[in-house]
């Protein structure tokens, strides 16, 4: 026997309640809870009278391992990012704000896969056929054998990619935009996503189908829907970077089959996304000898080491609340190296408004950067530029104290790769080669000591 069940569901954090209100108690947005129709089986009273399930046998940690087969993407920064490929039967979830060129990414995916003999499907629910196709002729890609379809319903979407079989690649354009008829509720609603994804996800795994799913993200950057949608994929991936800015960053934050955290870097250009095989290079090609408040970050995304620049402008100001603006960093973390460099230092920030910008519109997320940071503060504060040719990096402490980072050897090889000869790291740390020269800071009031020194430039 089936019967339609009335439930209240919270739109944003997917909570369920018996009844509505204006209010979600659990993630306390409000006008979010919406009512839903499901129609469901009576399980609970076959539950109830003491029906079991079928015994399933357990195994033991040793046995033979099966390796899923990889699949060249022909696309090196978007291997590197999924760990060597796509894997067979695998679900990668990719999010970025509107915009960003996720869709200009997943076309060139599929056209390249096309191109070298897989076959592969394009399912759109935002964009006509006609829409995709300009896109790709102004990518040079029409020629590609890449089966489109405009769909949103799922049984048919189901339906459809089966008779397609056997099919390497499937792409859905935008997971929000799908639903079933089972659910009443609209499209893009937690129930509607998540069941939609679930079906998918069942459906690629059961015929080893590499599957991509284009996700939409909320204001605050966080993919729209249920969290549970992340939790069923194998692979998260966040798309990055400013529309105004031609930099883009694909980032993994979760990775069944290869590193977290790993990114690949792309330039957005008039005939699609062209990879940036090294980002270092890149993103201080502009960079000018002499300028005061500036820094060079070794930092490391994933497994790759990548050298930022760090920009910073303090400047005085007469307003009780002096203003402090951040591109690309933490803002906690900024107001942190504030405080301890107050504290510890000796500098005064009370009376200076202070800007901190990150430039390549490259998001660093590790602590390593703090002393960067603070130097390029210091830099800007006392108007003395830092070595053109030096590195900077370790974890600031409340104390003043400079603390150690992990791989440091990798970060040194790559700005020695760079040409640069030395850098200001934590105690004990050790790389390069013997021309090399490393300043250890083990505390904040060391670089007291080098900005004093003579190499320092004072800058009109």
């Amino acid at each position: 026997m089936v019967k339609t069940i009335s439930r209240f569901v919270c739109q944003s954090c997917g909570s369920v309640f018996t009844k509505w209100s204006g209010r979600c108690n659990q993630c306390g947005n409000w006008d979010s809870i919406e009512e839903e129709h499901t129609q469901t089986a009576l399980v609970q009273k076959a539950l109830q009278e003491g029906a079991k399930g079928k015994q399933l046998p357990f195994v033991s940690l040793d046995g033979d391992i099966e390796l899923k087969p990889r699949t060249d993407t022909n696309i090196q920064e978007l291997n590197r990012v999924l760990g060597g490929g796509l894997v067979s039967g695998a679900a990668v979830l990719l999010g970025g704000d509107p915009g960003i060129g996720k869709s200009t990414l997943v076309l060139q995916t599929l056209a390249s896969l096309a191109l070298s003999g897989k076959k592969v499907a394009y399912i759109s629910g935002e964009e006509s056929i006609e829409q995709i196709r300009l896109r790709a002729k102004r990518l040079g890609l029409e020629k590609a054998s890449v089966n489109l379809m405009a769909a949103t319903n799922i049984e048919k979407i189901i339906a459809s990619v089966d008779a397609l079989k056997p099919l390497d690649l499937l792409v859905v354009d935008s997971i929000q935009t799908v639903s079933t008829d089972t659910i009443s509720s609209a499209p893009g609603t937690v129930s509607q996503v998540r069941t939609c994804a679930h079906e998918l996800v069942r459906y690629t795994k059961g015929n080893d189908i590499s599957l991509v799913l284009v996700g939409h993200v909320t204001k605050e950057g966080q993919i729209a829907g249920p969290k549970i949608l992340e939790h069923m994929v194998d692979t998260v991936l966040y798309f990055e970077g400013e529309r105004g800015h031609h930099f883009r960053i694909l980032r993994a934050v979760k990775n069944r089959f290869g590193a977290a955290n790993e990114i690949g870097v792309f330039e957005m250009q008039t005939d699609g996304l062209q990879e940036v095989s090294n980002p270092s290079a890149l993103f201080l090609s502009d960079r000018q000898a002499d300028v005061t408040g500036v820094s060079v970050f070794a930092g490391l995304e994933g497994t790759r080491p990548v050298l930022i620049e760090v920009q910073a402008l303090v400047t005085p100001t007469t307003i009780p609340t002096p203003r402090r603006a951040v591109v690309g960093w933490d803002s906690n973390r900024l107001a942190m190296v504030i405080a301890v460099l107050q504290a510890r230092y000796g500098m005064m920030f009370a009376d200076k408004e202070i800007y901190l910008n990150i430039t390549g519109g490259l998001k660093i997320t590790e602590p390593a950067a703090d002393l960067a940071v603070a130097a390029a503060l210091i830099s800007s504060a006392t108007n003395i530029a830092l070595p053109e040719s030096c590195v900077v990096f370790g974890e600031l402490g409340l104390s003043g104290e400079v603390r150690m980072v992990s791989q440091a050897d990798i970060r040194l090889k790559e700005a020695q790769k760079l040409g640069f000869i030395q850098g200001l790291v934590p105690p004990k740390c050790k790389g390069g080669n013997k021309s090399f020269i490393l300043h250890s800071i083990s505390h904040i009031k060391d670089l007291a000591a080098l900005f004093a020194n003579s190499n320092h430039k004072q800058v009109a």
